[in-house]
């Protein structure tokens, strides 16, 4: 049970005891759900605070897209792209149809722009990195309040950004780019031309979506490649942003990351690699500490990430699940640390 002042009530809101007048009338029992002109009624007989039952706390992550709608658009983007030969395979034009069911499921969710979702460590499966940064790039635009034909072009741009990878024979899993011979790095950097020219005289794909192909991984600071560029069109600023989170996050190129160290590399090169107004953008809907990331606190007590604060990605509900001398937590102690002040997460436990 909490208190609220009734300024702060929301709709659907529950009475934890009723509202009774002075002599002792009901006005709203215990557990009745408060509607707007319940609370303007309140307001009317000068009422100024009630005792709001606490919400539960919901243990399920919140995802962009549900796990058996991700692996159908896995699946549909992987029959076409496995199918690809160079520069002879019409059925590519699917991917236009693909994008738009992605925007249109995503769009789909109540408030989306409004969310902070859990978005967790993968694996290396390229096809899945392809939805991935699509959903991400999607909500980053939408975000960003661009023109939804460009978000459209953002979309079919990154379902095909990395096809020049199709070209390629080399392991490029968990491995930095130290790790490559020099011939390997030198093939690997190939892959955004070799996309681009597979489709550069394709009449059905954007010109946005051909130049995300093309500079993916260029940088702002011109640190990027294939081409070493600065001046970077909008649109591929957007898709650099989430192309190299979720590349970190799922070790492509490079060794696999936890989240929130893929968004303080973001931060750290905010403004230097990357457009700073587009990582905020991106910033915004990103939990620090997806749902189920077990932390340890600065009192040395262990707990289970589940669930998110808006507004305070890095300071989520967390529930203890060890005390500070380990043993196990039997009853249920929730702490929200937007409420406690004095806590915070010390460290992610592996």
């Amino acid at each position: 049970m909490v208190k609220k002042k009734i300024t702060e009530i929301q709709d659907n809101d529950i009475l934890a005891t009723p509202v009774m007048t002075l002599e002792y009338q009901v006005i709203l029992p215990q557990g009745a759900t408060l509607k707007k002109d319940y609370i303007e009624k309140l307001k009317e007989l000068g009422i100024t605070e009630v005792a709001i039952k606490e919400k539960e706390i919901d243990d399920s992550e919140i995802v962009i897209l549900k796990s058996d709608i991700e692996r159908n658009f896995k699946e549909k983007v992987k029959d076409i792209l496995e199918r690809h030969t160079y520069q002879k395979n019409k059925k590519l034009t699917e991917l236009s149809k693909t994008a738009d069911n992605i925007i249109s499921t995503i769009l789909e969710e109540e408030q989306v722009v409004e969310r902070v979702f859990d978005i967790r460590e993968r694996s290396t499966d390229i096809y899945e990195h392809s939805i991935s940064i699509c959903s991400l790039a999607i909500l980053t635009a939408l975000k960003l309040q661009i023109d939804k034909k460009v978000i459209h072009d953002i979309g079919v741009g990154c379902l095909l950004h990395d096809i020049g990878l199709r070209y390629s024979t080399i392991d490029f899993a968990h491995k930095n780019a130290e790790q490559l011979t020099g011939a390997e790095l030198a093939e690997y950097r190939k892959h955004p031309v070799n996309g681009y020219a597979s489709l550069q005289q394709e009449d059905w794909i954007s010109n946005i979506s051909k130049e995300i192909i093309l500079y993916h991984h260029e940088r702002m600071d011109g640190s990027g490649f294939p081409l070493h560029m600065k001046d970077i069109p909008y649109e591929c600023r957007i898709v650099n942003v989430c192309d190299v989170f979720d590349e970190m996050i799922c070790g492509i190129a490079t060794k696999q990351t936890k989240v929130y160290e893929a968004i303080e590399y973001l931060k750290t090169f905010k403004n230097k690699k990357f457009d700073g107004k587009i990582v905020d953008a991106f910033l915004t809907f990103t939990a620090v500490y997806p749902a189920g990331t077990h932390v340890m606190t600065n009192e040395g007590e262990y707990a289970v990430v589940v669930s998110q604060n808006k507004h305070f990605h890095d300071r989520p509900i967390i529930r203890i699940i060890r005390d500070k001398d380990g043993n196990a937590v039997k009853e249920k102690i929730i702490k929200d640390l937007v409420k406690v002040h004095n806590i915070f997460i010390e460290k992610v436990i592996d």
